[in-house]
């Protein structure tokens, strides 16, 4: 009984160590730029994902009356000349401003913030490289909570089934098929549901397109099946102990990497790409 508890607490443990890694990495996640004017020492956080329909409000704490801020954006990926607002005003104990209201699921911009000391005219830009933000449609909780909730069982149950085969125990079996039938359920089905509400498409991964987040879905589904295909009629612990490292990292990659992306060139939404290293530092 001890030693069950104890596969259960190494599943859940693996599996919230790479849904911690994989959010904050990804490049929805918010970006955190320091701040250091003056007095002030703090960190802003810049998002990069939000709903059509709606102007994004970006914050910064109130500065210094001698300097002022600006917000710089412009279509992304394109070369084309930076839009500026107007410079952020104070609301309420902090200075805002607002990105254009955007209606098309997939679009980007990029955008920046300016700030400019009155007397000197010495300019702070941050961050150093432009935000890269993405739009999406709002998707129903009746499609995105059993995706969240069966996507995230399932990379417990895999991680479950990985241990209990290392160790050799037979209940690995079970939970290979259980974590398969949810990565379907979870992936396949309500995954692309989620997808077209966001994204406008069902399915952009393999052989339609190279979405990284339908690839990966693809990807733990095969690597599953084949786990469980290996173990049907005999015992290839082996197979689920590969295929649990496999998903986690295979999940662990930022999925939003490469995602739809709207083309202002050809008006189609596309597969994008926004560098790692610039999407995580």
């Amino acid at each position: 009984m001890k030693r069950t508890v104890w596969f259960w607490l190494i599943a859940i443990a693996v599996t919230l160590a790479a849904i911690v890694f994989q959010r904050q990495s990804g490049p929805t996640y918010p970006k955190k730029v320091e701040l250091n004017i003056d007095t002030i020492a703090t960190t802003i956080k810049l998002p990069r994902t939000s709903e059509v329909g709606t102007q994004l409000q970006i914050g910064i704490p109130a500065l210094p009356w001698e300097y002022t801020a600006k917000l710089h954006h412009r279509p992304y990926p394109s070369n084309s000349d930076w839009e500026i607002e107007p410079p952020f005003w104070p609301e309420n104990d902090k200075f805002v401003s607002y990105l254009p209201e955007i209606n098309q699921k997939a679009a980007k911009l990029e955008y920046f913030i300016e700030i400019e000391h009155f007397t000197s005219g010495k300019v702070i830009v941050l961050p150093e490289e432009p935000v890269v933000i993405r739009y999406k449609g709002a998707v129903p909780a009746w499609a995105l909570i059993p995706h969240i909730v069966f996507i995230f069982i399932a990379l417990i149950f895999s991680s479950l089934s990985g241990v209990m085969a290392a160790f050799k125990y037979n209940k690995y079996k079970f939970w290979s098929v259980v974590t398969l039938i949810l990565i379907f359920v979870g992936g396949l089905v309500f995954g692309p549901i989620v997808q077209k509400f966001a994204f406008g498409q069902f399915w952009t991964g393999f052989p339609f397109g190279s979405d990284l987040t339908d690839n990966k879905t693809l990807i733990m589904f095969v690597v599953w099946l084949v786990a469980v295909l290996v173990n049907w009629k005999r015992s290839v612990p082996i197979a689920s102990v590969l295929a649990a490292i496999f998903t986690i990292l295979i999940y662990s990659i930022p999925h939003s990497l490469r995602g739809s992306e709207f083309n202002y060139e050809s008006g189609e939404i596309v597969t994008g790409m926004i560098t790692y290293l610039k999407a995580f530092f």
